[in-house]
């Protein structure tokens, strides 16, 4: 009998979250924060998303992505963004397209039966809002930080409201323009 990995249930698909960060821990608008980028950033963002076959989104990023990412050429992403089922929190319909699904009301009954279905690991991107949600029902069984170099100095930060929560560091690492990769397992009892 073989376990699962690192990280997830046994059974359970795995909700990773990938932010990026500025020192402080703002996570708002972070082309304000990151202007050097370079191939270890690359591979690391392949790396996250080659496992993913649905991603959560808030309304907000929703709505900026949705004008954005069908006619960019910037890659891994624009191919893998445009093509997965996008599940967004909102309160309000969405219009039609870009393989998106409302899910109205508490998002968290949604994304626990989204996890108990079959497929790969469901991301989510940006949605500080519903990044803190999901830690706050314990349902983040990775997350993956891009810390800048940088101090933003004001701005939404991820953790914000996010009650106490113990992680352990599973990965660590510096690339050549000075950004952290950090990524983050909930510590959960054993059975």
């Amino acid at each position: 009998m073989t376990s699962a990995p690192p990280g997830r249930l046994e059974g359970m698909r795995r909700v990773i979250a990938y932010e990026l960060l500025s020192l402080d821990g703002v996570a708002e608008s972070p082309d304000q924060f990151i202007d050097t980028w370079d191939d270890v950033l690359d591979a690391n963002l392949a790396e996250v998303i080659s496992t993913q076959t649905d991603v959560l989104l808030g309304r907000r990023s929703h709505d900026e992505w949705a004008h954005y990412w069908p006619t960019s050429d910037v890659e891994p992403f624009a191919t893998f963004i445009n093509a997965l089922p996008k599940h967004v929190a909102t309160s309000s319909p969405l219009p039609g397209g870009w393989r998106a699904t409302a899910v109205e009301g508490d998002p968290v009954p949604y994304v626990r039966a989204l996890r108990a279905g079959d497929g790969g690991d469901i991301g989510v991107h940006a949605s500080i809002s519903l990044v803190q949600t999901l830690l706050a029902a314990d349902l983040v069984d990775e997350l993956r930080l891009v810390v800048a170099p940088a101090v933003a100095g004001s701005g939404r930060r991820l953790l914000d409201g996010v009650p106490a929560t113990r992680l352990e560091l599973a990965r660590s690492v510096t690339t050549p323009t000075g950004h952290l990769l950090l990524t983050y397992r909930p510590r959960r009892p054993v059975d």
